[in-house]
């Protein structure tokens, strides 16, 4: 990309995709999430490399519990492996590691394998990867909704002092900036209860590609679309 183009700060992305790239090469679905941890790879390097500060993938959400056991206990798996393999490489690389989601419903190996990831790697600034896990949005605002009222209830704080602002604060995502450009691969449009509150003004990108074919070319065209947009925040420009 050249030098004077656009690049959005935060980029967020839907993978999808995995299991219909497995069965349209008459693969089971777990050869489609080991070819989306390969697309994950990828992504990371290419938005390290063209200036992407954030990057948020969504990786599992709550929905995907119900998913067949074995096709869970898969994606567990992968999770564990990518992490095990990945993680002195990203760290080498300078990326940061954040996970959003209720990890309380992972098992306790891989609890500790991404608390280490996040310690290991938290001084890291080249680029700021968050992984949403276990991740659903509205659970997210219902969880800052509580810890809202506890604080109204507590006396710390009154009606008149909840703003935007605070429910920013209390959100998964405290601290990062909303994302610029949010990226949905295999031609679904609809953003699956992902970021939510933070994608108000997102930019969003449909892309018919499956996720596991998700490749520097395709990330390039998305932001290429993204540049050409006038962002006007509900202003006239």
């Amino acid at each position: 990309m050249s030098g004077d183009r656009i690049v959005p700060r935060h980029v967020a992305i839907i993978m999808d995709g995995n299991g219909r790239w497995a069965r349209a090469r008459g693969k089971p679905r777990t050869m489609g999430h080991r070819a989306g941890v390969e697309a994950v790879r990828r992504t990371v390097q290419t938005a390290a490399d063209i200036g992407i500060e954030y990057l948020t993938l969504y990786g599992f959400s709550t929905e995907n519990w119900k998913r067949p056991e074995g096709e869970v206990s898969d994606l567990m798996g992968l999770l564990r492996l990518f992490i095990k393999r990945e993680l002195a490489t990203l760290d080498k690389n300078g990326v940061q590691i954040k996970i959003i989601g209720d990890r309380h419903r992972f098992a306790a190996d891989i609890r500790e394998l991404l608390d280490n990831a996040e310690k290991r790697t938290a001084t890291n600034s080249r680029l700021k990867l968050t992984i949403a896990l276990s991740y659903g949005a509205r659970a997210e605002l219902v969880d800052a909704v509580r810890q809202i009222a506890h604080q109204v209830a507590s006396g710390k704080l009154t009606e008149n002092d909840i703003t935007e602002d605070l429910i920013e604060q209390n959100l998964s995502t405290a601290g990062m900036p909303d994302p610029d450009l949010l990226i949905r691969t295999s031609g679904e449009q609809r953003i699956s209860n992902f970021l939510l509150w933070q994608s108000a003004y997102t930019e969003f990108v449909f892309d018919d590609v499956l996720w596991p074919d998700f490749d520097r070319e395709h990330l390039e065209r998305a932001i290429e679309s993204f540049a050409g947009r006038e962002r006007r925040f509900g202003a006239v420009l």
